[in-house]
């Protein structure tokens, strides 16, 4: 078992309670749904934007990020690189359209165009995606901390998890953001400060560590085919990407509170492209990171015999069948084990700590909210009187934060963190936005066109989603796409039938 040094344990405890503490002074304002939702509209678009850009940068990027860039090259880069086209959009169109219907839900428009199935429908998949999303996260953390620690998995999980529930319970939307403007400064300062040490440490610098990954193509984007759909083309990435951040910026509730907390649409609108601005080329960092990881150990192979000891044990494979990409979400912690100094350990662990905690916390906050106003509201009670609500909104933020829990017990093992979040992501998150683009295009699509439109892109998910795990003989059924396809064609597929049976109910 790893020690932490007294100073580096300090850091940490300090740190986890001063976020407790951030709830404990914001809870004092909330007295409605309202505050705790919206923030009551009183935030400034330059912290709106570094509270995105914390949601975005979460423990999947700052160690899954690493690890893809380690264990195979750039190629994931390419998602980033699609933001900006995502976020075009989602200013100019997706803003002025939330600030206008005055709805915290994102779902609510759903509703009023297609009935209250196509809302409920939704408001499933967003849970469903923010659980994945969360859980992931968790393991993420408890990847890091036991390979410093030596803890137990399930118990960091726990530990932290109850810091976090206690933050966002009591402190609310306003909390979640504030705090999040102070985890996006500290995991940026943390990336660096992870850099400076490898460059530190690597022979020859940053000209050896080009001349390595250039050798071994690790800097590649992947494949410009136009034709190729089956594997991680550049542009099977690009898709992915541009579909996803559509979805996040466009139906994610996360981001539509936002929006809704901003003081105008001017400044909401501001707060995505501050978003992009400071992910892209810290996204990049990350993949630097990685890249100057695989050089550091191509240098100094023999430091990596105990980390592929510890795998090779975990999946019970022979440590010479073992490949970068087998480890590679267990590098960067490794490499902290070996090269941190005492101090800066600690400092680095917040840093990981803010980007999980960012993330989670949000998910929590958005979870509680559409749970209050797509079902309880909806179905149960719609005046439920501000104390009942409140009651609600707390219990259900702590459930979902023990069922984030549970999920990121449940896939302890798994080779890549990234690679589960993006194809959990595509499943749950395709379904919603097809749907949402089809109320909001096509004009004349109803109920009809919707249902049948969101039968017919559920059935091509769930195919393209099961097919790899179909048996020997039914080769010919499965799917000929890349997973990162599932969101561009499950999207696609609800749009393009609920416009085609439109046009065909119109004749």
């Amino acid at each position: 078992m790893q020690h932490l040094p007294l100073i580096d344990l300090l850091v940490i405890i300090v740190y986890l309670l001063a976020m407790v503490l951030v709830g404990v002074y914001f809870a004092r304002k909330n007295k409605n749904a309202a505050q705790f939702t919206t923030a009551s509209g009183t935030i400034p678009g330059w912290a709106l934007g570094l509270s995105m850009y914390a949601t975005f940068l979460s423990s999947n990027t700052f160690l899954g990020v690493p690890g893809k860039a380690y264990g195979s090259n750039w190629n994931s880069l390419v998602f980033s690189l699609s933001m900006p086209f995502a976020a075009l959009i989602a200013a100019k169109f997706f803003v002025p359209f939330y600030r206008k219907s005055g709805e915290v839900s994102a779902y609510t428009h759903l509703e009023h165009r297609f009935g209250p199935w196509a809302r409920t429908y939704a408001m499933v998949c967003f849970i469903l995606t923010q659980l994945a999303r969360m859980g992931s996260i968790f393991f993420g953390i408890a990847l890091t901390l036991q390979a410093l620690t030596g803890v137990d998995m399930k118990t960091i999980m726990i530990v932290t998890g109850i810091c976090i529930i206690a933050y966002t319970v009591l402190g609310g939307m306003e909390a979640v953001i504030w705090t999040e403007v102070v985890q996006g400064v500290i995991k940026t300062i943390g990336a660096f400060i992870v850099l400076y040490i490898i460059l530190t440490e690597m022979k020859g610098g940053i000209s050896e560590i080009y001349r390595i990954g250039s050798a071994e193509n690790k800097f590649s984007l992947g494949s410009f085919s136009l034709t190729d759909f089956q594997s991680s083309t550049f542009w099977v990435v690009f898709l992915y990407g541009f579909f996803i951040n559509l979805n996040n910026f466009g139906m994610d509730q996360n981001y539509v509170q936002r929006y809704h907390a901003a003081r105008s649409s001017k400044e909401a609108s501001r707060s995505i492209w501050l978003c992009v601005y400071w992910y892209l080329p810290m996204s990049i960092l990350f993949f630097i990171i990685g890249s100057s990881l695989y050089a550091y150990f191509s240098q100094h192979p023999e430091l990596l015999i105990h980390i592929k000891e510890q795998v090779a044990l975990e999946k019970g494979v022979d440590i010479n069948s073992l490949k970068p990409e087998d480890y590679g979400d267990k590098i960067l912690p490794y490499f902290m084990v070996l090269k941190v100094p005492k101090g800066l350990v600690g400092l680095i662990i917040a840093a990981i700590l803010s980007a999980a905690m960012s993330s989670i916390s949000s998910g929590m906050n958005s979870s509680a909210t559409v749970f209050l106003k797509d079902i309880y509201q909806r179905y149960v009670n719609p005046n439920p009187g501000p104390k009942k609500e409140m009651t609600i909104l707390y219990t259900v933020t702590a459930l979902t934060g023990i069922l984030a829990i549970i999920f990121g017990i449940a896939i302890i093992g798994v080779k890549s963190v990234l690679d589960l979040w993006w194809e959990f992501a595509g499943i749950f998150s395709g379904g919603m936005l097809g749907l949402f683009l089809l109320g909001l295009i096509v004009k004349k699509a109803g109920n009809a066109e919707a249902v049948t439109g969101t039968i017919i892109g559920i059935i091509v998910i769930l195919w393209m989603s099961l097919s790899k795990s179909f048996p020997q003989g039914w080769e010919h059924l499965k799917s000929p796409f890349h997973v990162n396809m599932i969101i561009v064609v499950g999207t696609l597929t609800i749009f393009l039938v609920g416009l085609l049976v439109t046009k065909l109910r119109k004749r």
